[in-house]
């Protein structure tokens, strides 16, 4: 399930590069005034084989795929920022079964209207989740977390400051969140703070948005999402206090016209979850193509 998984991300990141290849020049010329697309795939992958290795260890294999897209419209006054983020890897350590380092499915949609100088009136649709399921390990036999459980839709109303290309700040007063729980056995354990035997948690609050993305030296690029909620309608007081946090690193090092050194942050706060902060940290060396 894993192998198919990662086959058809990376399989799909092929067909939209050279589909991007063939088309681009025809859609430039059409809507070259209004729209901005591209993206860029990474495939990164770690081996280690041993054999009578008198210093000890394990064979290990880890391979990750990700592949971002974007289409971005411009036109008078009004803006369309659209973006899909998808990710999926997988590692194995000697006789363990392959267990998953990545899976991510994000996709968000913010259309604004100019304000005043580089301020836009700004909508903004966001919807993440996973594509497998994932396992509390050791205990592989207990099923934590799956496609839409938890998946996560937020809704926001805002100001979007654009000072150029490759930043945005998004500021919402009235942010409402939905956390979805698909799974029977994980809505009736109250997971991800859904009340026990519902599917879908309701919060309204504040959203704060910031997107940097950037080639900040030659070969070096940066990706960096941040996102900060506060939700006013916690019925524990206490809770009001607490801002949820999301933070994004992507930093990729070119060595080469395909060779590139990836390396993958992530930061997350959320009580509902867990009441400690999570982090991630994945280094890869592989294949990036950029379109």
């Amino acid at each position: 399930m894993l192998q198919k998984l990662l086959f058809t991300v990376s399989f799909i990141a092929l067909v939209l590069s050279v589909h991007a290849q063939t088309d681009t020049v025809t859609n430039r010329i059409d809507t070259v005034k209004y729209w901005k697309t591209g993206g860029f795939s990474v495939l990164t992958f770690k081996q280690v084989i041993l054999s009578n290795w008198s210093a000890g260890g394990e064979n290990a294999l880890s391979t990750t795929t990700i592949l971002n897209l974007f289409a971005n419209y411009k036109k008078g006054e009004v803006i369309w920022d659209n973006s899909l983020d998808l990710g999926y890897g997988f590692m194995k350590n000697g006789s363990q079964g392959a267990r998953k380092n990545e899976d991510k499915i994000e996709l968000n949609s913010k259309l604004g209207y100019k304000a005043f100088g580089k301020i836009y009136y700004s909508a903004l649709v966001n919807y993440r989740t996973q594509f497998a399921k994932g396992y509390n390990y050791p205990n592989d036999s207990v099923v934590v977390s799956r496609f839409n459980a938890p998946g996560y839709i937020t809704i926001s109303l805002g100001l979007d400051y654009k000072p150029n290309d490759y930043f945005s700040l998004f500021v919402s007063p009235a942010t409402g969140r939905f956390t979805i729980v698909a799974d029977k056995a994980l809505s009736d354990s109250g997971a991800y703070g859904v009340e026990r035997g519902k599917r879908i948690r309701f919060e309204f609050g504040a959203n704060l948005s910031a997107k940097f993305q950037k080639d900040i030296v030659k070969n070096i690029n940066v990706v960096s999402k941040l996102t900060l909620f506060n939700n006013y309608t916690d019925k524990d007081k206490e809770n009001r206090k607490n801002i949820d946090v999301n933070w994004e690193v992507m930093v990729n090092i070119k060595a080469g016209k395909y060779l590139t050194t990836t390396i993958l942050t992530n930061l997350i706060y959320d009580q509902n979850v867990i009441e400690k902060t999570q982090f991630k940290e994945v280094l890869g060396i592989g294949l990036s193509y950029k379109f």
